[in-house]
């Protein structure tokens, strides 16, 4: 697809997401912009594009939090690499990379044809200066850098960054927008530039020969969902399942993209029935996880046996279909003397699809001969119980890197480690997947999650999808990703 017909196809685009209110943002600069030019012919734009903008809110890639500010991001900024929908990182600003024998020092060598939008060239001061930002604490980022301890500048076009332990996965952590300039408006190496006149915001395209994208301003979630329902926005994206999701009552295409939101059933291993792994492994069997997706998250969710998502190619399909069914349940519940036993289930109860389905895994274990008692307890109490112990099982949901590192969730230290489970072979496993070449990482992800298939510390039950909603039949062209709801158009 060319230049100009992607950008005839996003002229019949537009996005949103949930909004939150704090601060007036400063002007960016005045561009001058003309008022936007829809004159193209009929055949080939069928309705504006027309996005949204979150006034109150940061518009900084690397340490906003707005959903609707950082839909814009992509169209403004690049990273050294994009990922794609199974997760798989693509070269974007790197030209080429390489890692010393250990796996310990990454260098990546810059496009020389690259220019922010003012014209400046593209250098490894800026990606240096954009990754210090985004390791630091306020960044949305900065969980992604706990493995690395420093990156420097080689020479004018190359970055060398230094980790703690080996992780050959580090590229698709590299999907960080890279800027050039401080303030709530640094300048990006993307097609778009933001402006503003006349106290409208627009997005300017730095090819200068394709139409303005107008930017509407909006202050709370009522007015986003209001002008969708009026026809006023094209598209938006939205979470289903999201705790303060909006809800759309307007008829309309959808299209989901997958997320690496992970939701899955904790055992507390540390007492009895599950310090046993036969009763974790029991327990687990007896979840339907396509009856789990369809009823609490409407089918926008994807099930998953394994803690990695389906369409990664580290997933292993013949291992997910080795495991236990429904069908096996009620006699390894016998076998491992659950039978009648009395259990505690807690889940925050602020999150109406997580209640569902933790009603529905009651109902599923009780159908095996188990007694499930549902304890939905408010954010705190919730993550208070899980520090404490105070219950048997556990409904948790994550958000993985897209490396799709375990170690938070199953190691001795893991902050999320509420399983209270822990193995020196779980661990080695970790350290060889991280470490492992690129060619070897799909057998070193099946070697782990085979242990953590017999252990069952955790059982995975689906992950998360986001929604693309639009009433124009061009959305249902789009390969929307987690990050990026435009991927794919240029192509």
């Amino acid at each position: 697809m060319s230049r100009r017909l992607w950008l005839n196809c996003i002229l019949a685009l537009g996005l949103t997401v949930s909004l939150t209110a704090c601060y007036q943002l400063p002007d960016p600069p005045d561009l001058s912009v003309s008022q936007p030019d829809f004159s193209t012919p009929e055949a080939e734009v069928t309705h504006p594009l027309t996005l949204a903008v979150y006034e109150t809110q940061s518009l900084h890639p690397l340490f906003s939090d707005d959903r609707v500010n950082l839909t814009l991001c992509p169209l403004i900024y690049e990273g050294l690499f994009e990922l794609d929908t199974s997760f798989t990182p693509h070269n974007v600003l790197c030209h080429t990379y390489q890692n010393s024998e250990d796996g310990l020092v990454w260098n990546f060598v810059l496009r020389n044809d690259v220019t922010f939008s003012d014209g400046t060239p593209l250098t490894a001061a800026h990606v240096v200066h954009s990754l210090e930002l985004a390791r630091s604490s306020r960044s949305r980022y900065a969980s992604r850098f706990s493995g690395i301890s420093a990156v420097s500048a080689v020479s004018e076009r190359e970055v060398s960054v230094t980790l703690t332990r080996p992780n050959t996965g580090l590229p698709a952590l590299l999907d960080i927008p890279i800027i050039h300039g401080e303030g709530e408006y640094p300048l990006g190496t993307g097609p778009y530039v933001l402006a503003r006149e006349d106290g409208m915001f627009s997005l300017i395209p730095r090819s200068g020969s394709e139409p303005t994208i107008p930017l509407i301003s909006v202050t709370r979630t009522r007015e986003l969902t209001a002008a969708f329902e009026r026809g006023d926005l094209s598209l938006v994206c939205t979470d289903p399942a999201a705790t303060d999701s909006p809800g759309y009552s307007t008829s309309s295409t959808c299209v989901d993209y997958d997320t690496t939101g992970l939701v899955y059933l904790g055992f507390n291993t540390g007492k009895s029935p599950f310090s046993a792994p036969a009763a974790r492994r029991a327990a687990a069997a007896a979840l339907d996880r396509s009856a789990l997706v369809s009823a609490a998250w409407s089918g926008h969710a994807r099930a998953a046996a394994l803690p990695i998502h389906p369409a990664s190619p580290l997933y292993d399909e013949s291992l997910a279909r080795q495991l236990p069914s429904a069908d096996d349940a009620r006699d390894l519940v016998t076998q491992a003397g659950l039978s009648g036993r009395g259990l505690t289930l807690i889940v925050n109860s602020e999150n109406s699809s997580r209640v569902t389905a933790a009603r529905l895994i009651a109902r599923q274990l009780e159908q095996t001969g188990l007694s499930v008692n549902i304890s939905p307890l408010p954010w705190a109490d919730y993550l208070a119980t899980l520090s404490t112990g105070g219950f048997d099982l556990y409904l948790g949901e994550v958000s993985l890197t897209a490396d799709f590192d375990l170690t938070p969730l199953i190691s001795v230290d893991g902050p999320l480690n509420y399983s209270r489970w822990h193995s020196s072979s779980a661990d080695r496993l970790l350290d060889t997947l991280r470490a492992a070449p690129e060619e070897e990482r799909p057998q070193a992800a099946s070697e782990l999650c085979s242990l953590l298939t017999e252990q069952m510390p955790i059982t995975p039950i689906c992950f998360k999808r986001g929604s693309v909603l639009s009433r124009w039949e061009p959305a249902s062209q789009l390969t929307p990703t987690r990050a990026n709801v435009f991927y794919g158009l240029y192509e």
